[in-house]
């Protein structure tokens, strides 16, 4: 998405998609592995939600109850002892978790203060997510580019499509009611547009996650004197010669933005978070696995009635 009094950057032309995507794909095993490691950071101290219950997936053999239906005794696995045994199953919700990251050209910026470009940081918040869902047995999709995937492995399935996955835009035609979506991105392309996106979405009845990924400098605006800004998504030069003139009304246009947004997600029950590139990952993800596992926890409850207090 377009941010032209921002991205202090060489523009990306269209000859260089194929060298950008690949670019992306060779950093990918590295980011991957951070994503690992911020989901394992998240998950320290967190429990999770297998239990047994209607599903496909084999979780355990247990000792037969006096009292249970016959037609659950597994007979084979009985048949090695003396005891009856019963072939139970990994409860499994019927619930997709759509991620939309936002790996367009503007998401390549990346200042000297940010320990990460938005688009690197962007990819790992995927995957990362992509990891915490699957461990706790959730499905996972990258809308518009993958069908939703039930697997331990769906991170590195996920990761294979990102190199070649779109950008701000979604395809919201794989979106149902009452699942969830993550979009991650800058959200600097414009209210209006903004608005009108949240307004698709919120017509599919899905419920959104929205995870806002800036550079330090695109909210301190630390630019003075004669500056050029060039916007990587069209090549769009502007050249000002008091930057630091611009410094007050583009912060207030930023806030008056954010706070727009968050009175959108108040009235949808969605989430709506700020991340800077050059704090940890892990400090929006916790809150945002909180908010999935908090919306996962109630959906079960409401399913299996008297399992949660």
């Amino acid at each position: 998405m377009a941010t032209p009094v921002l991205n202090a950057a060489e523009p990306l032309l269209p000859r260089e998609v194929f060298h950008e995507a690949k670019g992306l794909a060779e950093s990918l095993p590295d980011l991957l592995m951070e994503a690992r490691r911020v989901a394992n950071t998240i998950l320290a101290g967190w429990h999770g939600r297998r239990r047994a219950g209607p599903g496909e997936t084999f979780w355990q053999f247990r000792p037969f109850v006096f009292g249970e239906p016959a037609g659950g005794i597994d007979w084979r696995r009985s048949a090695h002892d003396d005891h009856l045994y019963v072939r139970d199953t990994e409860w499994e919700a019927a619930h997709t978790v759509w991620l939309a990251p936002d790996l367009s050209a503007s998401m390549a910026f990346r200042s000297r203060h940010a320990a990460a470009s938005k688009r690197d940081r962007t990819a790992v918040a995927t995957l990362a997510i992509a990891e915490l869902l699957a461990r706790a047995g959730e499905r996972v999709g990258l809308l518009g580019s993958t069908r939703p995937i039930l697997s331990r492995n769906a991170p590195e399935r996920l990761s294979r499509a990102l190199p070649t996955h779109g950008g701000a835009e979604l395809d919201l035609r794989q979106l149902r009611h009452h699942s969830d979506l993550v979009v991650i991105s800058d959200f600097l392309d414009g209210a209006d547009v903004i608005e009108a996106r949240i307004a698709a979405i919120a017509a599919t009845g899905a419920r959104a996650h929205l995870l806002q990924v800036v550079d330090p400098v695109e909210e301190t605006f630390p630019f003075g004197g004669r500056t050029e800004f060039v916007d990587p998504e069209t090549g769009t030069k502007v050249t000002v010669g008091r930057a630091e003139a611009w410094r007050a009304a583009y912060q207030q246009r930023l806030a008056s933005l954010r706070d727009r947004l968050r009175l959108h997600a108040r009235r949808l029950d969605w989430t709506f978070l700020v991340h800077r590139t050059d704090r940890p990952a892990t400090e929006p993800l916790l809150a945002l696995h909180a908010r999935l596992t908090d919306r996962g926890l109630r959906r079960h409850a409401h399913a299996l009635p008297g399992t949660f207090a």
